[in-house]
């Protein structure tokens, strides 16, 4: 992993992306820090053209956006608009809010619209990916549900955008993961797991918890991982600290 693949999704720092002047500001602290790329998703209503722009005056590129889920899904040809004018090639299918996962039908017409949605952004030259949460290592017909969405869909059309700590989450291991999805996996969320002393599981700074993100990256590199995305969905306080100490521990542990 060398740090121009090193990025942060700004999900981490969502309160201070509300408004166009934010983002800005925003964005000129994570350049500070030394982040190159950025990932897009719960900023506030800014327009595209906006969030190119302000990215651009900052020396960042865009690396790839999650979109609401039903816009993907019913609305393929927005996401691709949206994406040709950030300049980015990745989106990601966030959550399958709505789904009932126990509901196989409800599981069947959900893989069919990834990849029916995820066929309009390749003939686009773009990439739909998906974003796990815990909820799909739930078991459906025997396997994960999660396995059960990759078998179910072509490569060409659905891509994945692993999470470490939610794979961790739901009992199943990342790096096993990242090696399974061999040539299928453009981006990688780095987000470590930790515990406090009553067993609660914790979002933690990279390095800070206890998942062996050596292992992890080894494997996404094997199966051609272009994109490692800093995410930490709670701070304990400043995101921008946490951020940085991610960075830090990434700059002096995991470079190659």
């Amino acid at each position: 992993m060398k740090l121009d693949q090193v990025a942060v999704q700004l999900y981490t720092l969502r309160k201070t992306c509300t408004t166009a002047s934010e983002y800005g500001a925003t964005l000129k602290r994570v350049r500070e820090i030394g982040y190159k790329f950025i990932e897009i998703s719960g900023v506030g209503a800014i327009s595209p053209e906006e969030l190119r722009s302000i990215a651009d005056n900052e020396g960042l590129t865009i690396c790839g956006t999650h979109e609401p889920a039903l816009t993907i899904l019913n609305e393929p040809e927005k996401v691709v608009e949206k994406l040709q004018i950030l300049g980015c090639k990745y989106t990601a299918y966030p959550h399958p809010a709505g789904v009932d996962l126990r509901d196989p039908a409800q599981v069947e017409r959900l893989i069919a619209a990834l990849d029916k949605a995820g066929a309009v952004l390749t003939q686009a030259g773009l990439v739909l990916c998906y974003h796990n949460h815990a909820n799909e290592f739930a078991h459906y017909k025997g396997r994960p549900v999660l396995e059960a969405i990759y078998a179910g869909t072509r490569p060409e059309h659905l891509q994945a955008e692993i999470d470490t700590y939610w794979v961790q989450a739901g009992g199943a291991n990342p790096t096993e993961w990242c090696a399974k999805l061999s040539g299928r996996l453009p981006v990688l969320h780095l987000k470590d797991y930790a515990v406090d002393e009553y067993g609660t599981p914790l979002f933690a700074e990279i390095g800070y918890g206890n998942l062996d993100f050596k292992a992890i990256i080894a494997a996404a590199e094997t199966s051609g991982c272009q994109y490692f995305v800093v995410e930490q969905d709670t701070c304990p306080a400043d995101p921008f600290v946490s951020i940085q100490k991610s960075l830090q521990y990434i700059q002096e542990n995991l470079l190659s």
